[in-house]
């Protein structure tokens, strides 16, 4: 069933009576946790089933989670785990953990949800790395280009030790913010009407000298500039219009990001570059964190473990089932029903991509924010280490095949 059928049984008027009802959050989780045609009746059962559950007893805590553009239909397009993460956190700790899931932009937006997190707002946030690094520059770290190969790299750094050396405890230390799980792809770039009539693209050469927007990376745009990507910032609800018009030809982003931002209807090709990462993260405040009892810290971080399985196993089969994002594209998927075409590169072309922009190929242009994130680590040498460690897998490896780790326990 097409994601965008699932809801066609229940009015946005008769859902918010729902919410009115039970509230939003029993709502959503309950909705999460249905399958096929949801009906108000339906829904309503399992808003009400959930709520008994989650007020069964009074919480010691309640943590708002602001969840930037998400809702439960459109994790259900790119699976990033947040309703999965809040499930389980409130049954694993048995109600003295009650997480308050607020999405669709109502408290924080990518832009903002790093920066109310800091500041007391929210408690846990879901936003890009990418859009997230104006708040928390280190962010950045992940940014660099071609850094890692493929998917099953960065889940197998995302579930390494090692991790918390390069990525966690420098973030958590600098900017108070506990890293928890992030879904995983690669960005490329989603061509739009200017490239509806042009041959799906095969070569690099392509794209040089196309117009398009970037994200809140510095390392990104400095890939896209070496890659004659011409980045420009343009605000998010501006790109789609630009898109269809042809005022840019493209954006940098991932796959299910197409599907869950409703991008589909205006992008034509989507090219799979694959030159840095797409990563849909989850933070806490290290604060708020660290004012839990020892045994609801224990509870945090397994529910995020079980978040970050979830996403490795769910959003790889979404990709291709529900997003499309395949060669052929599946009948039924978001590609096919807005005529997306994928376009994979061969290998040369990727390894022009990354001679042309990789810190490994072209050290210079990346040197004063590679001094500034290895600062910022305590000396350490962030792409080496990252370049390394996303090495320890093959190139080639099925992201699903990851062996899951719990990386605080080393």
């Amino acid at each position: 069933m097409k994601i965008s059928d699932k809801l066609q049984g229940v009015s946005r008027r008769d859902f918010f009576k729902v919410a009115g009802r039970y509230g939003l959050s029993s709502t959503v989780l309950g909705l999460g946790g249905l399958g096929g045609l949801v009906t108000l009746p339906n829904l309503a059962a399992a808003a009400e089933s959930t709520y008994e559950k989650r007020f069964k007893k009074e919480a010691r805590h309640t943590l708002k989670f602001g969840a930037s553009g998400f809702n439960a239909r459109n994790l259900m397009i790119e699976r990033a785990g947040c309703l999965e993460f809040a499930r389980d956190l409130e049954e694993r700790t048995d109600g003295e953990i009650r997480v308050e899931f607020i999405g669709d932009n109502q408290i924080c937006g990518q832009l903002s949800c790093v920066e109310k997190t800091q500041n007391g707002i929210v408690d846990i946030y879901a936003a890009s790395t990418q859009n997230s690094a104006g708040g928390a520059p280190y962010l950045n770290v992940l940014d660099y280009a071609y850094v890692f190969p493929g998917r099953a790299s960065q889940y197998h750094f995302l579930y390494s030790p090692e991790s918390n050396a390069i990525l966690r405890d420098p973030l958590e230390k600098r900017h108070g913010l506990k890293f928890l799980f992030s879904h995983c792809e690669l960005r490329g770039l989603q061509m739009g009407a200017s490239f509806a009539d042009r041959p799906t693209v095969t070569k690099l050469e392509e794209l040089f000298g196309t117009k398009n927007r970037v994200t809140g990376t510095q390392l990104g745009r400095i890939a896209m500039q070496l890659l004659n990507l011409n980045p420009v910032p343009v605000a998010w609800e501006e790109t789609l219009d630009g898109l269809k018009t042809g005022l840019i030809d493209g954006a940098e982003t991932w796959a299910s990001a197409v599907g869950y931002a409703n991008m589909s209807p205006v992008v034509t090709q989507s090219v799979d570059l694959r030159f840095f990462c797409g990563t849909e993260h989850t933070s806490m405040s290290a604060k708020v964190f660290d004012s839990l009892d020892g045994h609801l810290q224990d509870a945090v971080m397994e529910s995020a473990y079980l978040a970050q399985v979830h996403v490795q196993a769910a959003n790889e089969a979404a990709l291709i089932k529900t997003v499309g994002f395949s060669d052929p594209v599946l009948p039924g998927t978001l590609f096919d029903e807005h005529g997306v075409r994928p376009a994979f590169l061969a290998d040369d072309q990727i390894r022009m991509a990354e001679e042309m922009c990789a810190p490994e190929h072209n050290p210079e242009p990346w040197e004063q924010w590679r001094e500034r994130l290895n600062k910022w680590a305590g000396g350490l040498d962030t792409y080496t280490e990252l370049h390394r460690v996303a090495r320890q897998v093959p190139p080639d490896m099925k992201p699903e095949n990851v062996e899951p780790r719990r990386w605080w326990k080393g």
